[in-house]
């Protein structure tokens, strides 16, 4: 009996050597890869999940304009004057006997025209609204889909499809997919950002699933900036604690995750690891991206910037210009104006004077920069507005809405139709799935073979669906 508990004794002295010399030299490698980052080898840093690109790269970042609330393609990019000329009359029964409606089933309907006008620009001769005189003016940038199509008549739910291509919580946005497929190429910023701004009415609220990491590991998430005041919250080093000893508590953190991260299989520890490190980084890098007092007067006055970090629409989109140039991946920016079920006409005045300007002006910015090229921009909400008036608006639509994209190998001019009432979209309907395929072949990913599995089966952005939309690519 002695003799067993002896033997168990010197294999559990054993074990616990070699436990803790693994330890110890695991946290030697880390504290070596640690130190390799802190003198700026990019050793670290996930550079994709895609490794050699699957179709030529024309587009290397991507910002998304999201007009949350679901701007109405009748007063924006979808001319149609068969329903002026019908406004105010009955709807025809033939367009919507026996389809989903959101508030208006089971209404009366009335024809309900655009209260603006529309003109031709450029040599696409792109029809556009008049309340974007500004997006007008770089109308032979604009590639414009006016035959999109979406599942979901809700927003909380049509925003989750069109950033996840999935209504069920826990799935990946599209911006931590590519964010997944394609690495970062900073290191001091994440790679994936989001901001937010507001207009006067049609406020619609946004939930932080837009831009989850769902099953994919949280470092792959979107990051909320704030946009006015301070662009992270306690970003700087407490009061009487000197850089040099935060960083000494950084890297006695970092040893310790080290030693769990060898004693568990978690991929949740590297991700604390490398955001440890980010955090730490992004105490000089934000304050320098978000200080614009080198940005001269001319290009505050294109966007519309009236003071730089003033929470505005003008103003992040001007920080989002400066993300791009600094190599973040994915930069969204959600402006809440566009829920016009009622006072659209003022509404949709209000919005687009919030919007027009610093959108076009972001685009230009970008092509005289040299950026426009291989930055994919994408304008537009998570569905359209009914053809059929609302009161004194317009309700949800799914069946047919436009977006606007610019650069990142798109091709300038107009692509699809609607029917002549702008009920349906019948020429080159373009689903959401078809529109992130599209979108991850611009950045040289086959979106069948960009692929995770969770729980037994291979899931991607696209899900089953999903066809790449030739027809607007240069």
């Amino acid at each position: 009996m002695s003799s067993l508990f002896l033997h168990s004794a010197s294999r559990l002295q054993r074990r616990a050597f070699l436990q803790q010399s693994a330890y110890g030299l695991g946290g030697m490698a880390l504290a070596g890869l640690l130190e390799q980052s802190y003198a700026g080898s990019s050793a670290e840093r996930w550079r994709g999940a895609v490794l050699k690109p699957h179709a030529p790269i024309k587009a290397r970042r991507v910002i998304h304009l999201c007009m949350a609330g679901g701007p109405s393609h009748l007063e924006t990019f979808d001319w149609k004057p068969v329903l002026k000329d019908l406004d105010g009359k009955a709807f025809p029964d033939s367009f919507t006997k026996g389809q989903q409606l959101a508030q208006l089933q089971g209404a009366e309907l009335k024809a309900r025209g655009a209260f603006c006008n529309f003109t031709k620009h450029g040599q696409t001769g792109n029809e556009i609204s008049d309340l974007f005189p500004h997006m007008a003016g770089v109308a032979d940038e604009l590639c414009i889909i006016r035959s999109m199509q979406t599942e979901q008549i809700n927003h909380d739910t049509a925003h989750a499809f069109m950033n996840s291509g999935s209504i069920i919580k826990g799935r990946p946005s599209m911006g931590s997919w590519l964010l997944y497929g394609l690495g970062c190429e900073t290191e001091e910023l994440p790679g994936f950002v989001v901001l937010t701004s507001a207009g006067k009415s049609g406020q619609q609220p946004i939930s932080a699933r837009q831009w989850s990491s769902g099953f994919l590991a949280s470092k792959f998430q979107g990051i909320l900036f704030n946009s006015k005041g301070d662009a992270v919250h306690y970003l700087g080093s407490p009061e009487g604690v000197c850089q040099s000893t935060q960083r000494q508590v950084v890297e006695e953190i970092q040893r310790m995750n080290g030693l769990l991260g060898e004693q568990r299989v978690d991929p949740e520890i590297q991700t604390r690891i490398a955001q440890y490190e980010m955090a730490f980084r992004m105490q000089s890098s934000v304050p320098e991206l978000t200080d614009m007092k080198s940005e001269p007067k001319e290009v505050l006055e294109m966007y519309g910037v009236k003071e730089p970090g003033d929470g505005s629409f003008a103003s992040n989109c001007l920080l989002a210009r400066r993300m791009a140039e600094r190599g973040v991946r994915m930069i969204q920016l959600y402006h809440r104006a566009w829920d016009h079920h009622g006072g659209i006409v003022d509404g949709m005045k209000s919005a687009a004077q919030d919007v027009d300007q610093a959108s076009a002006a972001l685009i230009k910015d970008l092509k005289q920069r040299g950026l426009l090229d291989d930055t994919l921009v994408l304008w537009g909400g998570e569905f359209g507005r009914t053809p059929m008036g609302q009161g004194s608006g317009r309700d949800h639509h799914i069946l047919a809405f436009s977006v606007a994209m610019a650069g990142g190998g798109v091709k300038p001019g107009t692509y699809g139709t609607t029917d002549e009432l702008g009920y349906r979209a019948v020429e080159n309907v373009v689903p959401v799935h078809d529109l992130h395929a599209t979108m991850l072949h611009l950045l040289g990913i086959d979106h069948k073979r960009m692929t995770v599995k969770f729980q037994g089966l291979d899931m991607r952005l696209t899900g089953v669906a999903g066809n790449v939309v030739k027809g607007i690519i240069a």
